[in-house]
């Protein structure tokens, strides 16, 4: 009898265990709702909506060739002879470079924030399931990361790796994981602790299935909310390595790049750098406010408080 009655118990845990799993894509449904009625959300998504949009869609309709010079129409002003956005010192079409130049920004945001989120969630939620020499040695990979400037790191690893894009995507994402593994510990260091998770345990299951199945959803809205910020803080790097010129590499447009080129024609041709800039600006903008709507609503610490 009592061997029916442990048996009655672990399927009755089971089947609850079964019904909340169940229950998750509901939870994102509602979250995807609110999400749309937030208008600061909202705000951010139609801007990255639209660049995203640009990027994939942008360099197959761009009027002219990014590489083509045409020295006869250096530094043609906006609205000239068919080049809608002018031209650039060695006459090519910036309207077509900066379309290029969007995607290669979008392109290796998205990159190193991908390597970051699945390096630093792994990282983290080990740390903070495990606790004890796990945690104290990704929390020291963390210091030590966190101990310098990304620029001055992803500088040292492209000196080593080599120039170009591939060198900015591993240098900017080996800094950014620190980022997500911090925060993913910190909410698997409580949430192990939790009846769910207790549960779970007394049902026999590993460590993997805990973590995969009961910690990890709970921990990817945060780790996403982080995600919005760390592609802006990518594309801010790699704008910034470009133009020091170790970043996209010419002919290959890149918006810190342009920015570069056109910093010696500021005061007659000033289109040259600024338009590059307020793309940038407005990239990074949308992403900030995207990431500020998701985190309110997310995180449940934020609920009700506006």
């Amino acid at each position: 009898m009592a061997d029916l009655t442990v048996i009655d118990d672990k399927a009755a845990w089971e089947a609850r265990v079964d019904r909340l799993w169940a229950a998750r894509p509901t939870r994102w449904r509602d979250a995807w709702h609110e999400l749309t009625r937030n208008k600061l959300a909202l705000g951010g998504s139609v801007i990255v909506a639209f660049f995203t949009l640009v990027a994939i869609v942008g360099p197959a309709l761009a009027p002219y060739d990014y590489a083509k010079q045409v020295l006869s129409d250096t530094l043609l002003p906006p609205l000239t002879q068919g080049h809608l956005l002018g031209t650039d010192a060695l006459g090519r079409d910036l309207l077509s470079r900066l379309l290029l130049g969007i995607r290669i920004s979008m392109a290796v945001g998205l990159g190193t924030t991908a390597i970051a989120l699945v390096v630093g969630t792994v990282a983290g939620m080990l740390a903070g399931y495990y606790r004890g020499w796990v945690d104290r040695i990704v929390g020291g990979f963390v210091e030590l990361v966190w101990g310098f400037p990304l620029i001055l790191i992803a500088v040292l690893l492209i000196g080593a790796i080599g120039p170009g894009l591939v060198g900015v995507v591993v240098a900017v994402g080996f800094v950014n994981w620190a980022g997500f593994a911090r925060i993913v510990r910190g909410e698997v260091f409580a949430l192990r602790e939790k009846e769910f998770v207790a549960s779970a345990r007394a049902l026999g299951k590993g460590d993997l299935d805990i973590m995969i199945r009961h910690l990890l959803p709970n921990v990817v809205g945060s780790a996403l909310v982080m995600g919005s910020y760390y592609i802006a803080i990518a594309i801010i790097a790699e704008a910034g390595l470009s133009f020091i010129g170790m970043g996209a590499q010419p002919p290959l447009p890149s918006l810190g790049q342009m920015i570069n080129e056109g910093s010696g024609y500021m005061l007659l041709n000033h289109w040259l750098s600024t338009i590059p800039g307020i793309v940038i600006v407005l990239l990074v903008l949308g992403l900030n406010v995207l990431g500020d709507g998701m985190r309110d609503v997310l995180d449940p610490r934020l609920k009700g408080t506006g």
